[in-house]
């Protein structure tokens, strides 16, 4: 689900917010220790956002278990899409891996009519 909120169209400035759920569907408890977002506007250019955790949170999933937050992302585009990946952790024996995001589309809501 996709919003535009805080936007100034004529000035060129969109704010998208989006929630993301992440669900463990191993066998294993993990932690998402990091986040890599790629953030590309429709004129090409890409903005690259790496940090710790998502939202100042580094969650723990057991198996089964969901996260879900809300964040947002500047363009200076109606269009654009993000995707990049999450750095996890197996807690029972630490080691790290890398999770997919898949390609999220943001799309102002005129722009589908």
């Amino acid at each position: 689900m996709f919003q535009i909120m805080d936007s100034q169209p004529l000035n060129d400035h969109f704010i998208f917010d989006y929630r993301v759920i992440i669900e463990n569907l191993g066998n294993d408890t993990v932690q998402l220790l990091s986040r890599h977002w790629c953030i590309w506007d429709s004129c090409c250019n890409v903005q690259e956002v790496k940090g710790l955790g998502v939202v100042g949170q580094q969650p723990i999933l057991k198996p089964g278990d969901k996260y879900q937050y809300m964040s947002c992302c500047p363009l200076s585009t109606n269009i654009g899409k993000l995707s990049g990946s999450y750095g996890m952790m197996r807690i029972s024996d630490g080691h790290e891996f890398d999770v997919s995001i898949p390609a999220l589309n943001l799309i102002v809501p005129f722009k589908l009519n």
